[in-house]
């Protein structure tokens, strides 16, 4: 029995350059690893300008990172994945199976093509791809070769989000070749998938056809590409005979945007045989991935070229999402401060509403005389000082009426002033969000156009517990008087009533413009009090008085203010960090510089050379020269032979040339 193969390229996932070069990838991986945290947890949760493109952003550099960029850190000797994408109906599936001589891939009959992407790997590579190490978010199938009959992923509940596995020994070890879905697919899941797979490529196969080659979704992607220097080749399928300038123009169309140096085949229109192009038809593009595939620096050139883009575009991604991260946090204040300014307001009308005598008018001010008799007491605050001496003393001798009704009085009026002045912040604040496309996306099954409907209970609450507060401070002031005649014919009700009064006049005794608030309510009040607690005590107890109050009241606006700030809270807004995300970019840009300057440095000239080659023209790599119109039936560059067979049936060769 034979002995199987072992795959010992996975022992080597961590091989690379030794020494220096070791530290630089590991210090890039570090500081990529530290961006990918970032990213993760960059909440872009507010509908602020241009956050959807932003949203879209953020999605795809995190799925570059863990699809390519880190696996491709950690793992340095990886195979070379060629992604095969393209146009729908282009061609893609059909040429991934000339190229290998048999079907491994479904054509699409109907569109659009809903099935498993395959990536076939040589053997020994198949546990590069069989675990998470690249693409996790797909889950792994492995089976024979498709057929019409049975499609890949048949049996899959969501074959679009399955990667399928094809071994075959046609394909020479260290490179892979994935056939993606369409990129412009009606199904926007299989658009997704697409972009998602070309940019976990090291290369692009990129697959057009001659009258669709000039298409815009297509463009979007290469233009993509070309702003991050990905490595990509073109294929132009079905062109007719006669119809070869579609070369010249194309290759303008890439020149002018960024892809001048990109590798373009032709393939003819040709009928099929078994579902396979003929050999001569993809001769020119199997025999440029043959010499790639056999030529281990280039592919590593490949790989390095590709890396170096995506690095630099993620770094000039983080600074971009640094500023929608901004964005975010300024629009969480801007929705803040409208909450704030509203409900500020309306504890300033509280305030006013509660201070400037208003309050002495209406039932408060019938009650209150009531408490204080007939009117004797008011009429003597007419006639000078020396009646209203003689007034109160003349109260204390008599039998004043009961206080709960002044204090009920207090208690109707004093709800009626904060939920009024609740409603006006509630339904203020509605209009400004309503009217701020972040504040209004958070609107919707919320009633926050008026106050809560548990207010009423919770204002009556604290007007309870504010006066309850008011006859605690009489009682205190009281212990050191309990023994006089007049604090205890007054009595704890009476005198907090009083208080409570004057507390809706002044916060530290009347001045001469207050007197005649009112009738003269609130000095009766004061009088009164003074009459048992002095003037000094007077004055302290009604500031304590007015900062209970006012406290109390501010603390039920703040928790009818927090329905619309626990919106934003929840979203977590205000924690957005672009700072953080800014500066982890440009720790990127160092580590990246830093890996590039050892690279150059271990290999003199070889960044340079790099790049050139990898476009086509490098010849140093031993990869095929630089071609930049390949019409049909022009000489093409014959394989080495001495290496493994590589579609050995399109080239004509034979085992024994192996």
């Amino acid at each position: 029995m034979t002995e199987p193969e072992v795959d010992d390229t996975v022992e080597s996932e961590v091989s690379g350059p030794s020494g220096t070069s070791d530290g630089a990838v590991s210090g890039l991986l570090d500081a990529l690893e530290r961006l990918q945290q970032r990213l993760a947890t960059l909440a872009l949760p507010l509908e602020a300008p241009g956050v959807a493109e932003a949203r879209a952003d953020r999605a795809a550099a995190l799925a570059q990172l863990d699809d390519y960029l880190l696996p491709r850190l950690r793992a340095r000797s990886a195979p070379l994945l060629v992604v095969v994408g393209g146009s729908t109906g282009a061609g893609k599936s059909t040429l991934v199976n000339s190229l290998l001589g048999v079907q491994v891939s479904a054509p699409g009959v109907l569109r659009p093509t809903t099935r498993a992407p395959v990536l076939v790997h040589h053997p020994l590579d198949e546990r590069w791809y069989s675990t998470d190490r690249v693409l996790p978010g797909l889950a792994r199938l492995t089976a024979a070769p498709v057929t019409a009959d049975a499609p890949a992923g048949s049996g899959v509940a969501d074959p679009a989000r399955a990667l399928r596995l094809v071994a075959s020994p046609a394909l020479p070890r260290g490179l892979a070749l994935l056939d993606a879905p369409d990129v412009d697919s009606v199904d926007v899941a299989n658009r997704r998938l697409a972009a998602q797979l070309l940019d976990a490529a090291d290369l692009w196969l990129f697959v057009t056809t001659a009258a669709r080659y000039a298409d815009a979704v297509p463009w979007d992607l290469l233009l993509r590409a070309a702003q991050r220097h990905a490595q990509v080749a073109l294929v132009v399928d079905r062109v007719d005979p006669g119809t070869e300038e579609v070369a010249a123009d194309l290759r303008r169309m890439m020149d002018e945007n960024g892809l001048p140096d990109a590798r373009l085949f032709l393939v003819p229109e040709s009928p099929l045989v078994d579902g396979l192009l003929p050999e001569s038809a993809v001769s020119d593009v199997a025999t440029w991935l043959t010499a790639l595939g056999a030529d281990a620096p280039a592919r590593e050139a490949v790989a390095l070229a590709t890396r170096d883009g995506v690095v630099d575009d993620l770094a000039r991604r983080a600074q971009v999402l640094a500023d929608a991260a901004d964005v975010q946090a300024a629009t969480d204040r801007r929705l803040r401060a409208v909450v704030a300014g509203a409900y500020a307001d309306a504890a300033t009308h509280v305030q006013l509403a509660t201070s400037d005598g208003a309050m002495l008018r209406g039932e408060v001010l019938a009650r209150w005389q009531e408490f204080v008799g007939t009117g004797e007491l008011l009429r003597s605050v007419e006639h000078g000082v020396g009646r209203v001496r003689d007034a109160v003393t003349a109260f204390f001798r008599g039998t004043p009426a009961q206080a709960p009704r002044v204090e009920q009085a207090i208690a109707h009026g004093l709800t009626a002033v904060v939920l009024d002045a609740s409603d006006a912040a509630a339904e203020r604040t509605h209009a400004a969000w309503r009217g701020d496309p972040a504040g209004a996306a958070l609107l919707p099954g919320l009633d926050l156009a008026r106050a809560s409907t548990t207010l009423r209970a919770e204002v009556d609450a604290q007007v309870r517990g504010w006066q309850s507060d008011v006859l605690e401070l009489v009682r205190e002031q009281g212990e050191s008087r309990r023994g006089t005649a007049r604090y205890l014919s007054f009595g704890v009700n009476a005198a907090g009533v009083s208080l409570m009064v004057l507390a809706f006049a002044s916060t530290g005794g009347l001045t001469g413009i207050e007197v005649g608030i009112a009738g003269g309510t609130a000095l009766v009040a004061q009088k009164l009090l003074e009459a048992v607690f002095g003037d000094d005590a007077v004055r302290r107890l009604t500031t304590y008085a007015r900062e209970r109050l006012d406290a109390r009241v501010d603390g039920v606006l703040a928790q009818e203010a927090e329905r619309y700030t626990a919106q934003l809270d929840a979203l977590g807004s205000a924690d957005v960090d672009g700072a953080a995300l800014r500066a982890a970019g440009r720790d990127v840009e160092r580590a990246a510089s830093a890996e590039r300057s050892v690279r150059s440095e271990a290999v003199p000239g070889s960044a340079p050379a790099v790049s050139n080659a990898l476009r086509g023209a490098g010849t140093s790599t031993g990869a095929p020269g630089p071609r930049r119109d390949v019409p049909r039936g022009a000489d093409r560059e014959e394989p080495d032979t001495r290496r493994p067979g590589f579609w050995r049936r399109l080239l004509g060769g034979t085992q024994d040339d192996a």
